[in-house]
This record gives C-alpha cells, sequence and structure tokens, in this order.
C-alpha cells in the first residue's frame, strides 16, 4: 500500500473511491514520507498535520455515508507558500510576511478543496517568486533530491523537490518566467504553464493587480504524472469574478487529440544560449518519436526570439523594479534576501517613451510568434540550457538568459507543459517543453502524455 506515495493523485482517489484504502491511511503515509525526506531537502517548510489528519478522517465519513464526493477526495495535496492558503502560515518567501496567516483561501486553494483535497503543507519558493533558485531569508534553502548539492529550480522548487520525492502528488506552481517549467525540468516532474487568461491568480503574492507585466503570471499544477495535470486542470479554470484577466474559454479534452494530424516544429538551440549536448539530444529524440507516431515534423525556429532579452530586460527593469518595491511595501517587508537586492540595484530605469516603446516591441514580437504558429500546431524545444546547477550558479552572468526558453512563452501567453525526457551523465532529469497555440492546453498535455509513454517519464530519485 506504501507504494500509492509513489502514485498518481488520480490513482489516489480511484483507491479511496473503491474504499481500498482510506482518506487518513493515505494522508498519514505522505505525512510518513515528508517527515523522512523534508530534513535532507527543505522542500516543505509549513506542516499542517493534525488539519490534514482531521480532514481525512472526515472525508472518510462521507464515503461512509455514501456522500458525493469531489474528484479528489481525500487526495492529499502541497501548495506553494506564495499562495494564501486559511490558517495556515503564507509568507511568499519574504520576512514581512513571516508570521502571516490569512483569512481566506486563495482561489486556487478553494477550489481544489473543494474538490476534496486535502493540504499537506507549504513548499519553499524564492522571496515574492522572483528567483529561479528556491533559498529566502525566512525558511533557507531548497535541495534537488536527485542531487542535494543541487538546485530543485524555482521559483516552485519546493513544489517539484517534494513531488519527485514521493512527499506530496500534486502541487499549485506559478509561473512569471518559467518557475512551474524549469523546476519540472531540474526535478524530473511534469507542470504545466496554462494560457494567460485561464486561471485566476486571486490569493498569491504575485496578483492580478501587476500593470505591464501582468500577463506574464500564471498558477498551473505540477505532478509526477501527466493524468493528474489533465485531471486538476479543469478545476482550477474559470472565472472567480475578481481576477479581471480570466476569460471563459473551453478546455479540450486531451485524449481525444489525433498526435498524426498534429504539425509539430522543433529546435534545439534558441541562439541565446546553447543548451548542453544531452538536452539538444533529448529534444531531438522528442521530435523524432512523434514523427514515429504520424505527426509531420520540421525543424524549425521562429525568427523572433533573438528580441527576448531586450524585451525581459526593459519590460521587468524598465521602471526600477519599482513594482518588486510596491510589493515589497504590500507585504512590509525592510530586508530582502541579497539576491532580490542584487536585481534593484542592477535595474536601469528607462524614460516612459522607452517603457512604452518596448511595450510595442512586444506587441510586435507576439505577432510575428502568431505568425510563425500559423503552420504549426506544436513547438518542441529546451526547459533550459542545462541541467539542476549547483546553488548559486543559475543567475551568473554566463547564465543570465537561461530563462529564455521558457520566458519566450510568458511573453506570447501561450500554453507550455514539461515533460521527462531523459537523463543527462550525472544522472539528473531533462525535461523537454511542449508549446501549443493559444488555449490549446489539451494539445500540449496530449502530446506530453504519448512522450511520457514513451520515456517513461519521472523516475525515483531514491533520497
Amino acid at each position: 500500500m506504501n507504494d500509492l506515495i509513489y502514485g498518481s493523485a488520480t490513482k489516489i482517489a480511484s483507491e479511496i473511491r473503491q474504499k481500498n484504502v482510506s482518506c487518513l491511511e493515505v494522508i498519514e503515509m505522505h505525512l510518513k514520507r515528508i517527515e523522512v525526506v523534508n530534513p535532507a531537502l527543505n522542500a516543505v517548510v509549513q506542516l499542517c498535520s493534525e488539519r490534514a489528519l482531521a480532514e481525512a478522517k472526515a472525508a472518510d465519513v462521507k464515503i461512509s455515508k455514501k456522500e458525493n464526493i469531489g474528484p479528489l477526495h481525500g487526495v492529499p495535496m502541497t501548495l506553494k507558500d506564495s499562495l494564501d492558503t486559511a490558517e495556515v502560515v503564507s509568507t511568499g518567501g519574504t520576512k514581512g510576511r513571516q508570521n502571516f496567516i490569512p483569512d481566506n483561501d486563495s482561489t486556487v486553494t478553494s477550489r481544489l478543496r473543494n474538490a476534496g483535497a486535502i493540504l499537506l503543507g507549504k513548499t519553499n519558493t524564492p522571496e515574492f517568486t522572483l528567483a529561479g533558485e528556491t533559498d529566502n531569508l525566512v525558511y533557507g534553502r531548497t535541495n534537488n533530491p536527485y542531487n542535494l548539492t543541487r538546485i530543485p529550480g524555482g521559483s516552485s522548487g519546493g513544489a517539484a523537490a517534494i513531488i519527485a520525492s514521493g512527499g506530496s502528488p500534486l502541487d499549485i506552481g506559478s509561473d512569471t518566467g518559467g518557475s512551474i517549467r524549469m523546476p519540472s525540468h531540474f526535478c524530473g516532474i511534469t507542470g504545466i504553464k496554462p494560457n494567460s487568461g485561464r486561471i485566476p491568480r486571486t490569493g498569491h503574492i504575485v496578483n492580478h493587480a501587476m500593470g505591464a507585466v501582468d500577463s506574464l503570471t500564471q498558477n498551473g499544477p505540477m505532478a509526477r504524472y501527466v493524468e493528474d495535470l489533465i485531471l486538476t486542470l479543469p478545476i482550477l479554470c474559470g472565472r472567480d469574478w475578481i481576477d479581471p484577466a480570466i476569460i471563459e474559454m473551453p478546455l479540450g479534452d486531451p485524449y481525444k487529440v489525433k498526435i498524426e494530424n498534429l504539425r509539430v516544429a522543433f529546435y534545439t538551440d534558441n541562439g541565446i544560449h546553447e543548451p548542453s549536448q544531452a538536452i539538444q539530444d533529448a529534444v531531438k529524440s522528442a521530435a523524432m518519436d512523434l514523427g514515429d507516431l504520424g505527426a509531420t515534423v520540421e525543424e524549425d525556429r521562429p525568427n523572433a526570439l533573438g528580441m527576448i532579452p531586450e524585451i525581459n530586460n526593459a519590460l521587468n527593469g524598465g521602471d526600477g523594479r519599482e513594482w518588486v518595491k510596491r510589493l515589497m511595501e504590500s507585504a512590509n517587508t525592510k530586508e530582502i534576501s541579497p539576491f532580490l537586492q542584487k536585481r534593484i540595484n542592477n535595474a536601469e530605469p528607462i524614460s516612459t517613451a522607452e517603457y512604452t516603446a518596448n511595450l510595442e516591441r512586444l506587441d510586435q514580437y507576439r505577432s510575428h510568434m502568431l505568425s510563425f504558429m500559423k503552420h504549426y500546431d506544436v513547438i518542441i524545444s529546451p526547459t533550459a540550457p542545462f541541467t539542476a546547477t549547483d546553488h548559486g550558479e543559475t543567475f551568473s552572468n554566463k547564465n543570465k538568459n537561461a530563462f529564455a526558453y521558457t520566458s519566450a512563452y510568458n511573453m506570447t501567453g501561450w500554453p507550455g507543459t514539461v515533460v521527462r525526457y531523459g537523463t543527462c551523465e550525472e544522472n539528473l532529469p531533462i525535461g523537454v517543453q511542449i508549446v501549443s497555440r493559444p488555449w490549446r492546453e489539451d494539445v500540449s498535455l496530449a502530446i506530453a502524455l504519448e512522450l511520457e509513454k514513451i520515456s517513461g517519464g519521472w523516475k525515483n530519485p531514491n533520497i
């Protein structure tokens, strides 16, 4: 039965519905797993064991009374600490909120709990989610379960690390420049950044009131298995009548997508930061395998990708990172992490005219990318140019454009899924990125399913 700690959320929900295991047993085994692995990982930073056990007992009573239950009834989850959770400390990785206990759940927290999921605890994130490494002044750093001297990525690094290790089958990450996809790549799990406007950001520390950078941030599920992304995504979608960017768009069924009808473009190098040979080989192998399944595959790269560094730098730092300072003020944060301080210090304010010109360049970029996508249904690319690095290396000068592979699609707003598709010589996971047309998460997830079948997807880190 303890094998369920490595099972999918979908399987766990099924076993509970069939009364093969109780909700209480499931919660207890996951809490025990966290107790075993977390001292080495520092992935779970707040536990709510007593509440989780009480909710599990109540969930078992509902089953015994044959009451209606949700699709995640009794399924354990962790949640990134940037998401508000009522009655549970929610710091967002910043000292100003070190003891902050929200009155209300974030929208995604509420939707998951209403579907029956039970919160085990909160997972670590860098301060305000604004880094590619998971480290902060409140809880310290999180380690990669495949090599404790390496990073799990960021900003959803705690989520990725505990999922990969069997402590939780499900978490919700946030992604402003790759913060779901890069930790999924580094930790060998799967995750999706949905289309911009799909899932409300209400109750997330970087919410729906972010001005020029608002459209970049999306919440999305992370898991060991693609089927769990498919199960969870519909639960999270739709208006909450607070986040004004949310659009009621139909969500397609990945199981109905025919791979042989798809046109696939792939590139192994974006021309900005050349990936390792192992990563390039994994991307090409994934594309060729799709060709073997009947898809039309062509090696092709959008010319507009070269615009990314200039647009990103001006968009995020062109106001001198005043938008970050406003986040600090709203959290009552006085002391910030060295990394965030460095980003603020290095930001070069530009004139209003230059800033609005950059917004126009962003629109031009989006138009060029859309014209490229006219000829394809999906793009396969690297997630990052390297596997999990040593702590402190991700944003060295040589790696400053490492996020360009993922941020390219925050700027378009398109859906992107990452699934494990290889292992490097150092026995670290390699994930490939699957980007689809606007609002076609079903296509991205359908391909992720097929690639997972071929590669085997997640592999036990044996921590």
